[in-house]
């Protein structure tokens, strides 16, 4: 995929919460939560596939809730079901890393072996550390998005999850970033 592609896409999925904020304020909450969910499935089409392919069966009951949630959310027409996106988000990143760990290598690992495909045990040991603290983050910014989305104002929400949100990941990932490069050296990138 070419990068001014990939680029957008990024874009694109980073405003998010600016799109449904705006598209709250003149569309029904049915209508916008379609438009975000044909966008998320839009960001990676063949991924999605590809990775529902891959789990064959076990696909069923996640594909099944989903299907199950969708209909719910058409239904009640509930602006909060929309505002519940980025929850979902941490939840799933949240599962994906939490599952990395019972059933390693983990989530950094396999990134810190496409630079370093030696790892030694060392390395091993900090990257399951780092993908432990990240789960702590989703936990924690999944539970302040939820505050956003049933306690705050609509201004808040935007402001956290389009915002905040963003640049507290940015700023764990520099942190680790600067702390390998003091802890293990300086070839370690």
């Amino acid at each position: 995929m070419k990068l001014p592609l990939i680029i957008l896409r990024g874009l694109l999925f980073a405003a998010l919460p600016f799109l449904a904020y705006y598209a709250l304020q003149h569309y029904p909450p049915r209508e916008v939560a379609l438009l975000l969910l044909s966008l998320l499935l839009l960001r990676a089409p063949g991924k999605t596939i590809a990775f529902l392919r891959r789990l064959g069966p076990r696909a069923l009951l996640p594909a099944a809730a989903a299907l199950a949630l969708g209909a719910l959310l058409w239904r009640s027409n509930d602006p909060a079901w929309v505002l519940s996106y980025p929850i979902l988000m941490n939840v799933l990143m949240f599962s994906l890393f939490t599952a990395s760990l019972m059933h390693p290598p983990s989530v950094i690992e396999r990134l810190a072996r496409l630079r370093h495909p030696d790892l030694p045990p060392e390395g091993i040991a900090y990257t399951r550390r780092v993908t432990q603290v990240w789960c702590g983050f989703f936990v924690l910014n999944g539970g302040i998005a939820a505050w956003t989305a049933f306690a705050a104002s609509r201004e808040t929400w935007v402001l956290y999850n389009g915002l905040i949100s963003y640049c507290l990941m940015g700023a764990l990932f520099a942190g680790e970033w600067l702390f390998r490069r003091w802890r293990f050296g300086v070839e370690a990138t």
